[in-house]
């Protein structure tokens, strides 16, 4: 995979204010933003802040494992937020990229049947997505290298 699209930090600067004014003109008010972790948490803050929306969920979904490598399907990791905590609320799901779809899936399967509606929202959205967003600041097909998750982990020197 040799084409890749580039996330920096003006891009997403650019990108969060972007998502909240689609959600704003959209007339959509979330009760709660929850961010899937780990790709959806600086979208999530970025959008949280924009919108002033100060209540903001986590729930992490294990799916990726490198470039282009994944789990066979997504799987939450604990601790999973509880069902009650998210009773009746209109949801903004958020995360970096809906590439497969599968982990939006997961989350927004999750929340149903428990919110009063759930939208999604999120940086990039690539063609074969099964879920198609509500909300996208970018449409592409490349690999995307994301201003925070390019360069290697940092380990002792």
């Amino acid at each position: 995979m040799s084409e890749r699209e580039t996330l920096t930090w003006d891009d997403f600067g650019r990108a969060g204010r972007a998502l909240a004014q689609q959600v704003a003109d959209d007339g959509y008010r979330p009760d709660l933003i929850l961010a899937i972790a780990r790709g959806g948490l600086l979208p999530a803050g970025a959008i949280s802040y924009a919108l002033d929306v100060k209540n903001l969920h986590l729930i992490n979904v294990e799916f990726y494992t490198g470039v282009d490598e994944r789990l066979d399907l997504p799987v939450m990791l604990p601790p999973v937020p509880q069902t009650v905590d998210l009773s009746g609320a209109t949801v903004l799901i958020v995360d970096d990229v809906a590439d497969t779809g599968a982990t939006l899936k997961l989350v927004r399967d999750y929340c149903a049947g428990h919110v009063a509606e759930a939208r999604c929202a999120v940086i990039y959205e690539k063609p074969h997505s099964v879920v198609k967003c509500e909300y996208v600041w970018s449409r592409t097909d490349k690999w995307i290298n994301f201003a925070w998750s390019s360069q290697p982990s940092v380990t002792q020197a």
